[in-house]
């Protein structure tokens, strides 16, 4: 009976994708910690501890702790951009509703990453592209409203306004410091919003 033995390419790629799942362990290893605790306050050896893998693994494909965590937002930015490009809506009532829903995901998160950026090299490059993305995403959104506005200085006045509403700062204000729930959070918002995209200016 002859045994057929796997061909060098299913070996590499088999290898390559063992090496993809020790990364994705180690990363979600990493967004685990960032998200329950301040990142001076991360030690490697916990990481790699909870991803199953030795310290030198960890330094070997990453570099440090702030290669790490900057790869660790650059996947996640990724992945949350396509979540947040899908709350896009032709109603804005609807996008508003797909928009606090994303933010009581990953609001926290978000503003975190904002707040400690500072603290990893390579990191507040990654904050800057997020705060530009909600900038885009925002002009995106609501573009219908903005492009009925004829007069150049309340169109740019506008867009500042809901890029100011919709931010996840706005949210936490109004959920935590406000004490709302997620629903009146939103109606709160959104009084403040649909007006400014009525198209009776």
């Amino acid at each position: 009976m002859n045994v057929k033995r796997p061909t060098r390419s299913y070996r590499m790629t088999a290898r390559a994708e063992a090496v993809q799942r020790t990364g994705t362990r180690i990363t979600d290893a990493m967004l685990r910690r960032f998200a329950e605790l301040p990142y001076d306050q991360i030690r490697l050896e916990d990481v790699a501890e909870d991803a199953g893998v030795t310290v030198q693994t960890l330094v070997r494909r990453f570099g440090s702790k702030h290669g790490l965590l900057a790869a660790t937002v650059q996947r996640e930015q990724t992945r949350l951009a396509e979540e947040r490009a899908e709350a896009m809506g032709h109603d804005p009532s609807i996008t508003l509703r797909r928009l606090i829903t994303y933010y009581e995901h990953y609001g926290l998160l978000i503003l975190k990453l904002y707040a400690e950026a500072h603290q990893a090299p390579g990191v507040p490059e990654h904050a800057e592209r997020a705060r530009a993305y909600h900038v885009n995403w925002c002009r995106q959104a609501f573009a219908d409203a903005l492009r009925a506005i004829e007069e150049p200085s309340l169109r740019v006045r506008r867009e500042a306004q809901i890029v100011a509403l919709c931010d996840a700062h706005t949210w936490r204000i109004l959920r935590f410091d406000g004490h709302l729930s997620m629903r009146q959070t939103e109606s709160a918002i959104a009084e403040l919003l649909l007006p400014l995209l009525s198209h009776k200016q």
